[in-house]
């Protein structure tokens, strides 16, 4: 272990010698340290904490300009979107207060990587993996609770010090704040840190034994450093299937696809019941499921600042589509709002920019779109069960 600031630690694995260097994601200090270590041309192979996604959005910043809002939607990536641009809001946040790139340490080491002609080994999971893999992993109110919680550090205005980000690399503050993590939440610890460690290190033992490269420098984050040297340390027998073992992506369960079908099931029964009474009462139920379910969505839209004729299709699209499990409410007002007002391609460019402030997650045209798709779509939810219990209130009264 080095001295320095910045932890170091040298792992040998057979012929080959893996250096570890852990970093804080924003710190001059760790930046320079890369660019130190790299000066010596000792290392054949720079292996970095990305996985390809986040590596070419790292090298490519404008790729967001080139987002298809619909394939996105389509393929339900609203929420890893909005909690990607959050994650990247935050960093950016302290980057801003700190005078230094976000990742800057990667950078430093993917450049001087590539200016030496040295392979650079991407030994991170893939973030959509984790992501999945996280959600599986706690209930559906804790999901909502963690989504809301990345929205609310958009709204922090709290100062991180550069001090107190240099203090996390130290070993025994990590050690104490993990192991405090793991106890209070496994679900998250083992997905997002545990895994992830295993992982990367399977990574490099792949690709080691596979390229057989002498000497490489890793640069991980702090708090995966333990982890990594603990598994490298103790070995991993096949590399390979550990690596499969933890791309595997969770296996959803049946039931929760067949609840919305058994909503509209008992809502329909709660219209021909009330049909079979009297018309009157029949029709009752009908404007109430209207009113309600389509008053929350449009509700939902306006709070995202959505154009008054996409506030209008929330209303009406709503009822209708939570009848449809195949089709959301937010689906159709993200279309009118597109439709209305078209993202134009500053918007995109500066999107990244823009949702570094909460309000640019309003004024940003890309961002409505998600906010629209997303609020439009739970307040159709909410609709959806408010109403079914006042429909099932006047059957029973």
């Amino acid at each position: 272990m080095s001295d320095d600031q910045e932890p170091v630690v040298d792992i040998q694995i057979g012929n080959s010698r893996i250096t570890l260097l852990g970093t804080a994601h924003v710190s001059h200090a760790s930046a320079e340290k890369v660019k130190q270590l790299l000066a010596t041309d000792e290392y054949d192979a720079v292996a970095v904490e990305l996985c390809p996604s986040r590596f070419n959005s790292l090298i490519d910043p404008d790729s967001l300009a080139r987002m298809d809002l619909f394939r996105v939607m389509r393929e339900k990536k609203v929420l890893m979107v909005i909690a990607s641009l959050a994650l990247g809001a935050f960093q950016q946040r302290m980057a801003d207060q700190l005078g230094i790139e976000p990742g800057a340490e990667q950078r430093e080491a993917i450049k001087a990587a590539q200016d030496n002609h040295r392979p650079i080994l991407l030994i991170d999971r893939e973030i959509g993996i984790t992501l999945k893999r996280v959600s599986h992993n706690v209930p559906w109110w804790q999901r909502f609770a963690l989504f809301s919680g990345l929205i609310a550090s958009i709204i922090s205005q709290e100062k991180v010090s550069e001090e107190e980000i240099e203090r996390l690399k130290e070993g025994d503050i990590l050690e104490t704040t993990f192991a405090q993590f793991a106890d209070e939440q496994e679900a998250l610890y083992l997905p997002l840190i545990d895994e992830r460690d295993q992982y990367m290190a399977a990574r490099l033992l792949e690709e080691v034994l596979r390229d057989g490269h002498e000497n490489v420098l890793a640069v991980v984050g702090a708090g995966h450093l333990k982890g990594i040297q603990s598994y490298l340390e103790a070995g991993i027998a096949h590399p390979a299937e550990a690596i499969e073992k933890l791309e595997q992506m969770p296996t959803p369960s049946r039931w929760p696809k067949l609840i919305p079908w058994f909503i509209v099931a008992l809502i329909l029964v709660g219209f021909g019941i009330g049909f079979s009474r009297s018309p009157e009462l029949g029709w009752q139920l009908v404007s109430d499921w209207v009113l309600i379910n389509g008053g929350l969505s449009a509700l939902g839209a306006l709070i995202a600042a959505a154009h008054p004729l996409t506030v209008l299709t929330a209303f009406l699209a709503a009822p209708l589509t939570s009848l449809n499990p195949t089709i959301g409410a937010g689906m159709v007002t993200a279309a009118a709002e597109i439709y209305l007002r078209k993202p134009e391609v500053g918007d995109f460019t500066r999107l990244r920019k823009d949702t570094v402030h909460i309000t640019g997650w309003w004024k940003n045209r890309v961002s409505r779109v998600l906010l629209v798709f997303v609020l439009s779509t739970l307040g159709s939810a909410i609709g959806t069960y408010v109403a079914g219990f006042r429909i099932f209130g006047r059957l029973a009264g």
